[in-house]
């Protein structure tokens, strides 16, 4: 921990060293490092409720307990740096920053993050002149990053709407998508905290990639691999939550009368021959059909 206190970056960083730095003696940096981040991460889901609480929770137990009550007021107060850090200066990638300063990435199956200048310099020419454009018109607009790693790309974002006074917490959602659980929940603790809408879908982005049921990402399939944030639940995206539901089901409403009705219209008014019209029909002398 020493040799990384040389590379960390502003006070509440190596204030979380030296924390970590308390429980290394035990247990190893890698492993506080994914108890912290599962922890926190499951803190902030929690509150919001939902059907994975219990089974989350008994998580967060179950890694908290093998710490002694002392060990455990270390994982509050590197929560409450990390907070007041991120307050302080949004426009950083806090946690992917200090990840790979503690020398983590060879741990995390030898990958790298992208770095934060790099992921901002993305986002400044992603940005288009047109998006306050597109926001008038349709309310809102949506971002995805399928390989978000702690989330640097999408925060580089959220701020460059910042900057060009776009208040990305009502006109954005961040949809976030990664293989690793650690690395998405870096992710999903970080869009929190950012007060991000949207939501961190831990699994294959090739094989399993997210899938919602509008065109826009704003209904997401639900399951146990996603990680809703609280600002998602904010009022304004619960009523556009709720406009989408009826408007799916006045669309699926409208469709399905279609069928009803395609399906209701008798075979001749369907089919029409091919060739020439037959003559009409009509009745002879002898009361006999004839075509002449």
């Amino acid at each position: 921990m020493k040799n990384a206190l040389r590379r960390i970056r502003g006070e509440s960083q190596k204030n979380i060293v030296k924390l970590l730095d308390q429980l290394s003696g035990k247990y190893s940096a890698w492993e506080v490092w994914q108890d912290f981040i599962t922890m926190s991460a499951i803190s902030i889901a929690n509150t919001l409720g939902g059907p994975y609480v219990q089974e989350r929770e008994k998580t967060y137990r179950d890694r908290m307990q093998k710490y002694t009550e002392k060990e455990q007021l270390v994982f509050p107060q590197m929560f409450a740096e990390m907070v007041a850090e991120l307050d302080s200066n949004p426009d950083q990638d806090f946690l992917g920053d200090l990840f790979m300063s503690l020398g983590l990435g060879n741990e995390w199956k030898g990958q790298f993050f992208t770095p934060y200048s790099v992921c901002k310099a993305m986002a400044g020419s992603t940005y288009r002149t047109d998006l306050k454009e597109k926001v008038e018109k349709k309310g809102w607009v949506s971002v995805s990053d399928p390989a978000c790693g702690a989330g640097a790309l999408l925060i580089a974002f959220a701020n460059e709407c910042r900057v060009n006074h776009i208040n990305y917490q009502t006109s954005v959602l961040f949809v976030a998508q990664d293989l690793d659980f650690l690395a998405g929940m870096m992710c999903y603790i970080q869009l929190s905290l950012l007060g991000c809408a949207g939501y961190v879908c831990v699994d294959d982005s090739i094989a399993r990639p997210s899938t919602s049921y509008d065109d826009r990402g704003l209904l997401p399939v639900e399951g146990s691999r996603i990680w809703y944030t609280p600002m998602y639940h904010f009022d304004i995206w619960q009523w556009r939550r709720a406009a989408c539901q009826m408007d799916l089901m006045i669309r699926s409403h409208k469709e399905a009368t279609v069928a009803a009705q395609a399906a209701a219209v008798p075979a001749s008014e369907c089919i029409k021959p091919e060739g020439p019209a037959m003559p009409p029909i009509t009745e002879g002398k002898a009361g006999q059909l004839t075509f002449f």
